[in-house]
């Protein structure tokens, strides 16, 4: 507890360091290219221009139902992919966050909870970028504004929550050992397709309801699902799902505690591993 509480004060007191060094970041990672950090909207846009042809104008998927409501798949698609972009990529840049600036930190002095944290709100930039773009998106296909839309605002902090967790743990496990970032690598690209992006879990819950409990397990699936009640208007989904949201933030808590002592315990080690 008293590892989390020092992390926790770190990063409420270096918060206007943490804003400095995620837009110097972005800048810094897109330096050489003529197109700058707009190579950071481009590449998610480019993936989910191909999902769109590939199962709207080659071959249309059936919708989806949600809450006795017909979703055209591209739409429930959508509603989540840039979710998952920012997750994918928030753990696998937290994840060598520390080992590839250690250099850096020998030069600087700042508490190094703080290198996870803006390397993901460099990229947490780009996704509120894209959440607008989606919500556009949606008021041409018929999902308009909505009181549920208010929920976002929860589900956007518990991803974060949950990112910063998951990544002080493996940043510094990668630091100590480099193979856990590639491990972490794999699986998240397994992870894609057990979190219900493409395609919908709930189709299981009939025929084989213990992997779809199992399915349940992965938090990630909370907040997919959170996003899409959100866009769509389907109810307040961390209220009507309490006892979910229960678990998700006693999962997210267990995480950043025990993230939070690994990475107190091991900081001051870092440097030994450059």
């Amino acid at each position: 507890m008293k590892s989390a509480i020092t992390v926790i004060k770190e990063q409420i007191k270096h918060f206007y360091l943490i804003r400095r060094l995620s837009v110097y970041e972005i800048k810094s990672k897109n330096k050489n290219n003529y197109l700058g950090i707009l190579w950071e909207i481009l590449n998610p846009l480019i993936q989910i221009l191909i999902y769109w042809f590939v199962f709207s104008a080659i071959r249309e998927r059936a919708p989806i139902k949600m809450a006795g409501m017909d979703i055209p798949f591209f739409s429930w698609l959508l509603a989540a992919f840039f979710l998952w972009m920012f997750f994918y990529q928030s753990t696998i840049q937290g994840s060598k966050s520390i080992y590839s600036k250690l250099r850096m930190l020998s030069k600087m002095n700042f508490p190094m909870s703080v290198i996870p944290s803006y390397t993901i709100f460099s990229l947490f930039y780009v996704h509120l970028f894209m959440l607008v773009l989606s919500i556009i998106i949606f008021q041409f296909n018929g999902f308009y504004v909505n009181i549920y839309y208010l929920q976002l605002i929860y589900f956007i902090f518990a991803a974060l929550c949950l990112i910063f967790s998951l990544s002080l743990i493996t940043s510094t496990l990668s630091t100590i050992i480099r193979d856990v970032h590639m491990l972490l690598n794999s699986t998240l690209r397994m992870l894609l397709y057990l979190s219900g992006v493409l395609w919908p879990i709930t189709i299981l819950s009939d025929q084989f309801p213990k992997i779809m409990q199992l399915l349940k397990l992965n938090p990630l699936l909370y907040l997919i699902e959170g996003y899409r009640a959100a866009f769509f208007g389907t109810g307040w989904y961390f209220i009507e799902h309490w006892h979910y949201t229960l678990y998700f933030w006693g999962l997210v808590i267990v995480l950043f505690l025990f993230g939070s002592m690994l990475h107190v315990k091991f900081r001051r080690h870092f440097i030994d591993y450059l």
